[in-house]
């Protein structure tokens, strides 16, 4: 009774690309309401481990970070597999930071969506949106119905409809809205599957971010390697996050018992972490990630589509909290544009470049991954990969900016310089 159910635009979801959206929206003096279906703080299978891409997002959101606030600072990501063990620190750059952070999901969400609300954004916990609306004449996205929910989750009440003339959907990967608009993901792009839990460790504190490159499917040595990696990201309070991810280059189920491969990977490769294996602080937990652009088109009248939503995930290595705050930087860009747009069919251009604009950011390089996710679903190619690249630097500096994507946009050193050529050649489809 008395709830505000119109406002300019309505999100979907306050995650990091949710929230980010309505921070920046609020800022520019948008009234947006963001409904979010959980209650903070609240879990998220993740890696919990930032890139200095993301850090770089931090930072345009003007979002502190203080190390007292449970930030973890991480200074490179160390390499493992094959018996190799290479550092790769992160350097000082011109467009990146030359440091990452972890943080607990759980926290980072609950900081974004508290940062929003500073801007003037209303966050409305406990609202799970169930469909959009549509104009009848034009077909046009004109809001969402919701219901509220309990503690528990389960729906309560009456179904709401909020209004707005743009709605984001930023759903993750249920994609909830655009599949209710028959808008279903493509079969041809790559899909992971995560799996991660959290475990003590005398090394919580270590401030490097580690990859494991050699998973197998069997016994180590003995069996195929596959197209993954594990993970180690220390959160400084005792723990770290550990987890694995394998990647499937056409979105086909792999049929892989990912809980069995994680377990065997906890208790065959990571003894000098000084982890219980039968011993996690938490649950295993798992969750698909949909990659490389895989729901398009990322507007359709009405509506906008931020972070998993989309599928913009790197299939090179599973980033997606960057990428979703990067499209949520894009997504209000473009709305700034539309207000400020003098005729209808100009507003509606300036909505239709967001589209545009995401492929000209990140659409060369996700190709690039498309082909990345190809070639290592072979396992013979796995095997050349770890015994011949890794030993060799000059290989796995490229390697290293490659997977981190976190190279000079202009000039730089040499691998900066064929990455932009790589990614501005490669076709943004």
């Amino acid at each position: 009774m008395g709830v505000k159910t119109q406002a300019d635009v309505i999100v979907v979801g306050a995650g990091p690309g949710g929230s980010a959206v309505a921070y920046y929206l609020a800022r520019e003096g948008f009234d947006v309401i963001a409904l979010e279906k959980s209650r903070f703080p609240r879990e998220k299978v993740c890696g919990d481990g930032l890139t200095p891409r993301a850090v770089k997002e931090l930072q345009l959101l003007d979002l502190p970070t203080p190390r007292d606030e449970g930030w973890i600072p991480n200074w490179g990501l160390r390499m493992v597999g094959g018996g190799h063990r290479l550092e790769f620190p992160w350097h000082e750059q011109e467009s990146y930071p030359d440091y990452g952070l972890s943080l607990t999901r759980a926290n980072f969400d609950h900081r974004l969506a508290e940062h929003a609300r500073s801007a003037g954004a209303d966050v409305r916990e406990g609202w799970f949106v169930t469909g959009s609306v549509r104009d009848e004449l034009t077909g046009r996205v004109t809001g969402v119905t919701a219901k509220a929910t309990d503690e528990k989750g389960r729906k309560v009440g009456d179904e709401v409809t909020y209004s707005a003339p743009i709605v984001i959907a930023a759903d993750g990967v249920s994609a909830r809205i655009a599949l209710g608009l028959g808008m279903e993901r493509m079969d041809n792009r790559p899909m992971g599957v995560a799996v991660r839990t959290y475990f003590e460790t005398p090394r919580h504190d270590e401030e490097w971010m580690e990859g494991h490159l050699t998973i197998w499917d069997g016994e180590p040595g003995k069996s195929n390697l596959l197209p993954g990696y594990g993970w180690i990201f220390p959160l400084g309070d005792g723990t770290a996050n550990i987890g694995l991810g394998t990647l499937s280059p056409n979105g086909a189920p792999s049929g892989l018992d990912h809980r069995g491969l994680f377990d065997g990977w906890v208790r065959n490769s990571l003894g000098d972490w000084g982890v219980d294996p039968d011993s996690p602080v938490s649950k295993v937990q798992g969750a698909a990630i949909p990659m490389a652009f895989n729901r398009q088109p990322h507007y359709v009248p009405g509506l906008m589509l931020v972070g998993d939503s989309g599928g913009m995930v790197s299939p090179f290595n599973g980033e997606g909290i960057a990428y979703a705050m990067h499209s949520a930087r894009r997504a209000a860009e473009a709305l700034v544009n539309w207000r400020e747009a003098p005729t209808d069919g100009a507003r509606e251009a300036a909505l239709e470049a967001y589209a545009g604009q995401m492929k000209d950011d990140l659409g060369g390089y996700y190709s690039l991954g498309r082909v990345f996710a190809e070639l290592i679903a072979h396992p013979a190619v796995m095997k050349i990969c770890t015994k011949y690249g890794l030993p060799r630097p000059f290989v796995m500096h490229f390697t290293h900016k490659l997977l981190a994507d976190v190279y000079e946009p202009t000039g730089g050193d040499w691998a900066d310089r064929l990455m932009s050529t790589l990614t501005k050649v490669a076709p943004a489809a």
